[in-house]
């Protein structure tokens, strides 16, 4: 049985689809029974638990081969990161009780990265899961392509795209979710001992511009990046409602001055197959029905 926790987002979605293509047993780790009815359907055990209640996490691990780790991230965390270690204390004490033969846990590019950024919250994670007398993969994905969503109204709109990466030729590690997923299932599968860590990234890596290309084809019309200024990040994040800006700045540094990258600058990171162009071309099309 893999216990799937995150599986009514894109990457464990398409982790616990993977599987139960494969006929394996899938236990679906929700907060919402409602939600949890499609992946009933399907045919997944379901298992109710809030990734803050060790007692019922505990009861969602039990019996479980492997276990994924997904837990949702705070995009404007406290100083401290308080609810992050909450959920980290639930979900080491519900692993501790339930001993799981294997854990495979979602992390990020820049999990290693010593400056304090958004992805701490996953660097906290990651070393309260190692040291656990259970084996453990760090599944370190780069950044989703799936962020290009947001840029799909601008696109249509102005034929912009605005970045809070740069300069805009810069290529960086991405990655579709598919290929998350799809990964992740190899993985939970394999048997291993101790602590490891896979990186991954896409086919290729992709600068701002190259966004804004593979936006002009899906839309067929021209379309090309802007930088947001960094003085502008503080004020723009304020107003769209964060009390603490500072964790996300300081990742979007990281991302451009080249301290969050991995291990060897990605020469020996696993490759997805998904090309930008496609991802960009399924969120237009996404978008455009639902307008």
């Amino acid at each position: 049985m893999y216990a799937i926790t995150g599986i009514t987002g894109q990457v464990g979605g398409a982790l616990g689809a993977a599987l139960l293509e494969q006929g394996l047993p899938v236990r679906a780790i929700v907060r919402d029974a409602g939600k949890g009815s499609i992946w009933a359907a399907r045919g997944c055990d379901i298992a109710l638990a809030d990734m803050n209640d060790a007692a019922a996490l505990t009861m969602a691990f039990a019996g479980a081969d492997a276990v994924f780790i997904l837990p949702p991230s705070e995009f404007d965390p406290t100083p401290g990161y308080v609810q992050a270690r909450k959920t980290i204390d639930a979900i080491v004490a519900a692993l501790i009780a339930a001993r799981p033969a294997r854990i495979l846990c979602l992390s990020t590019i820049g999990a290693d990265a010593a400056q304090d950024n958004l992805l701490t919250q996953r660097t906290l994670l990651e070393q309260a899961l190692a040291a656990l007398p259970i084996s453990v993969t760090f599944l370190r994905a780069a950044w989703f392509l799936e962020n290009a969503l947001w840029d799909v109204a601008s696109a249509r709109q102005q034929g912009i795209i605005r970045s809070f990466l740069m300069p805009l030729d810069k290529p960086f590690p991405m990655v579709a979710t598919r290929d998350i997923g799809a990964l992740a299932a190899r993985l939970i599968q394999e048997d291993w001992v101790g602590t490891r860590i896979v990186e991954l990234e896409g086919p290729r890596r992709v600068s701002p511009n190259d966004l804004a290309a593979a936006f002009a084809r899906a839309l067929g019309k021209p379309v090309r990046a802007e930088i947001v200024p960094r003085g502008d990040w503080e004020p723009m994040f304020r107003e769209q409602g964060a009390a603490n800006p500072y964790p996300r700045i300081r990742m979007l540094d990281g991302f451009n001055e080249g301290w969050i990258e991995f291990a060897d600058g990605g020469k020996t990171s696993s490759k997805g197959r998904i090309e930008a162009d496609a991802v960009v071309a399924e969120l237009v099309e996404r978008e455009g029905s639902m307008t």
